[in-house]
């Protein structure tokens, strides 16, 4: 890995992000300030999280630490998403959004069991 743009789940996280950013902008529009916004940022935050911890991977804790926060946000978006398909069922996105999260999710989990396993810290 010579770049965090190697990563497979920092791919994966800027996909769905700009996913979830243009189909958010598809919601009402007293919506887009408001859950729409929220969704927004928390997607995006997967993988600028990913990106920062990465710039941090000489310290194995605190690589660590990131993935977990990114872990963190992933969740977030997964909890608003559902929220948002109860709200708006006539969006079928978010279901199909909710399947890819989930399985970033067990991505970015698995990463993290990697890092504490085989991650070498140099001090």
């Amino acid at each position: 890995m010579s770049s965090y743009r190697d990563l497979e789940i920092y791919k994966i996280s800027f996909d769905l992000a700009i996913k979830v950013h243009n189909i958010s902008l598809k919601l009402p529009q007293f919506e887009l300030y408001e859950q729409g916004n929220q969704i927004r940022r928390a997607s995006k935050r997967i993988s600028e999280t990913i990106v920062e911890g990465y710039g941090r991977k000489r310290y194995k804790d605190e690589f660590i630490r990131f993935l977990i926060f990114a872990h963190s946000s992933s969740d977030e978006v997964t909890s608003q998403i559902v929220m948002l398909d109860r709200l708006y069922p006539e969006f079928e996105d978010w279901k199909e959004l909710l399947k890819e999260y989930e399985e970033l999710g067990k991505k970015i989990n698995s990463f993290i069991q990697f890092v504490e396993r085989e991650w070498i810290s140099k001090k």
